[in-house]
């Protein structure tokens, strides 16, 4: 164990080296390990396309090594051909023409070839790496997800993966043809004139200092720029979802000021990440263009003293606009290397973070235990004031439970705890005898049938919403329907079962709607039936007729029904009262009426429903 400071603690008389501390041994900083994980996991996804990788860049190189040597082949024709030749012997000319076309036509396909395999690994590498990120989204914890928050996981699933694939892609076109012509003209040019070379290797130095400088100062701007997106996607996504409100309400030219002001903020952070990286090309080109200046002047003197041929000069600048070219198209990469560097971080943030929901050693099974048990359980969402606290019930198979109160009392909260989307600050959560917190995801959440009050249908026909890619039958289906009060609506559809819902079933009422979410948490009989206030769209007759046909047809299936009526609960074995996070009353209907003044108070506000 070190002692303080980072300082080993050593006895008297024993041989001891002084220890560094932490901060200062070296190592590598937080964001400079996060940029090496984030290299080292981009190319785990190219792991897989090596063979091809490699065989793209063998093709590459020979492709830009042929446009290197048609400059030289040019210089030898003028310089050492041209001279030798006759108005009757012109074959040499056309000889070494025809070695310069055979040189262009495999720089062409070379090029070609590998320009498509390059988009095919792009292709593979992001498609894979959305796959991965799409599964990480589904497995983050609903804490998680909140402080990622939806937009900008959105955000990262699309534009964020557009920019790695465009790095991928670009990096294998032009970073492995750039930096090839870029030094392989200035190797040829110093074996051709090497004193004109030295204007150019001056320069150099210049140049890699302005584009790593610009380049830095790029991630971070662009990372900024996806964040400003990750708003405006927040935005449109909220007035898409609220647009019949905003319509009602007359404030679309209030919503249309709101998206203006973020989308200006987002053009302003773009075109400063934009000018930023542009700065770099009229630098660099002023500084190639005033070395092609230096390099006309000193070989129009050299060609005059007889130190140099024409044909050199005319090869000498064929390169030095070949070396150009290549640092304007380098330039252009770490443009799209800053795009894509920014956005590998903002998808490496979700890929490591960690497991939050994660499965404890498992407990020796208690026998004779209720099937469902909550003993004495805490939680909060800030972890600062209680959401629930002191929660405790127990329930064995095929009782039911019905939880009521206030809004904000906690009840949604109860069934959060109960499906661990969060985990308890204290106490426990027992299924048939065994914390939830030692039972596998996968296993768990097969226990329940749920239905949300605000939950989601999908633009697919309605049997496929209510089976859920579950593997449920004709007959199972139906049954659910009847027993959610959907059959005779269903049966009324030109369709049925095949017609198709609209996205979040916008074709349905707000009642229909419900009936669906409620055949659906009915649906292959779970274990458990969550009805999370997804009844509060029915009218008292088909709220009756549900839950009659809910105690006749699953008796077996223990009943977890949270209702802001009285008559949706009353007959549950059990009732659980709720006021600001605590239990202020449980037990059945009668018990209650008599015993909880809040119950009371509830019942005299809906004396018709006591009377269902």
């Amino acid at each position: 164990m070190g002692g303080r400071n980072g300082f080993s603690p050593h006895k008297k008389g024993e041989r001891h080296a002084i220890l560094i501390p932490n901060r200062t041994r070296g190592k590598p900083s937080k964001k400079r390990k996060e940029r090496l994980w984030t290299m080292k996991r981009l190319f785990q996804y190219l792991k897989p396309d090596t063979a091809l990788l490699a065989f793209t860049l063998f093709i590459k190189v020979i492709g830009t090594m042929m446009d290197l040597v048609i400059p030289w082949i040019l210089g030898k024709i003028l310089d050492e051909i041209v001279p030798i030749c006759t108005k009757e012997n012109l074959w040499p000319i056309f000889q070494w023409g025809g070695y310069m076309l055979i040189c262009a036509v495999i720089a062409y396909f070379g090029s070609t070839w590998a320009n498509r395999n390059s988009a095919k690994v792009a292709r593979n590498v992001v498609g894979k790496m959305r796959g991965d990120l799409f599964d990480r989204i589904l497995r983050l914890s609903p804490h998680q997800t909140d402080t990622f928050t939806v937009p900008s996981l959105v955000s990262r699933m699309s534009s964020d993966t557009y920019f790695i694939h465009n790095m991928v892609l670009q990096t294998m076109r032009s970073g492995i043809r750039s930096p090839i012509l870029l030094i392989g003209g200035i190797v040829i040019t110093l074996a051709i004139e090497p004193v004109l070379s030295l204007s150019l290797i001056v320069l150099l130095p210049f140049l890699a200092l302005i584009v790593t400088h610009i380049s830095k100062k790029g991630v971070k701007l662009y990372r900024l720029k996806q964040e400003k997106a990750d708003r405006m996607v927040e935005v449109v996504r909220d007035n898409f979802s609220g647009i019949r409100v905003i319509k009602a309400l007359s404030k679309v030219d209030f919503e249309k000021e709101h998206f203006q002001k973020i989308n200006v903020e987002l053009s302003r952070s773009e075109e400063k990440a934009g000018k930023t990286m542009a700065r770099s090309h009229p630098i660099i080109s002023m500084f190639l263009n005033l070395g092609m200046t230096m390099v006309i002047l000193l070989g129009a003197f050299r060609v005059l003293s007889g130190h140099t041929m024409p044909g050199q000069i005319i090869s000498f600048m064929s390169y030095f606009t070949i070396i150009l070219n290549a640092t304007i198209a380098i330039t252009r990469i770490f443009t799209v290397i800053s795009k894509g560097a920014a956005s590998a971080g903002r998808i490496d943030e979700v890929m490591r973070t960690p497991e939050e929901l994660l499965v404890q050693a498992a407990e020796p099974k208690k026998e004779d235990a209720p099937f469902v048990e909550f003993q004495d359980v805490s939680f909060s969402y800030n972890k600062t004031i209680p959401t629930v606290e002191h929660i405790s019930f127990a329930l064995r198979r095929g009782e039911s439970l019905g939880i009521i109160g206030g809004t904000g009392s906690g009840k949604s909260t109860i069934i959060q705890l109960l499906l661990r989307f969060y985990d308890i600050d204290s106490g426990r959560i027992l299924l048939d005898g065994r914390d939830i917190r030692s039972l596998p995801h996968s296993e768990l959440h097969t226990l329940f049938g749920v239905a949300f009050q605000n939950d989601f249908l999908m633009a697919d026909t309605l049997s496929e919403n209510i089976r859920f890619a579950r593997s449920i039958g004709g007959q199972e289906l139906e049954k659910a329907t009847e027993v959610a009060q959907a059959a005779e609506f269903i049966s009324q559809l030109e369709d049925g079962f095949s017609y198709e819902l609209t996205a979040k079933g916008q074709n349905l009422s707000g009642g229909q709607r419900q009936r669906v979410l409620i055949s659906r948490a009915v649906a292959g009989t779970p274990p458990i039936l969550i009805l999370d206030d997804s009844s509060s769209a029915l009218d008292y007759k088909t709220d009756s007729n549900l839950r009659a046909a809910l105690a006749e047809k699953m008796r077996e299936v223990t009943s977890i029904i949270v209702a802001q009526r009285i008559s949706s609960v009353k007959n549950c074995d059990h009732i659980l009262v709720l006021e600001q996070g605590a239990p202020i009353g449980y037990g059945t209907h009668e018990e209650l009426s008599q015993s909880c003044g809040v119950y009371q108070e509830i019942a005299q506000s809906q004396m018709g429903e006591l009377n269902a």
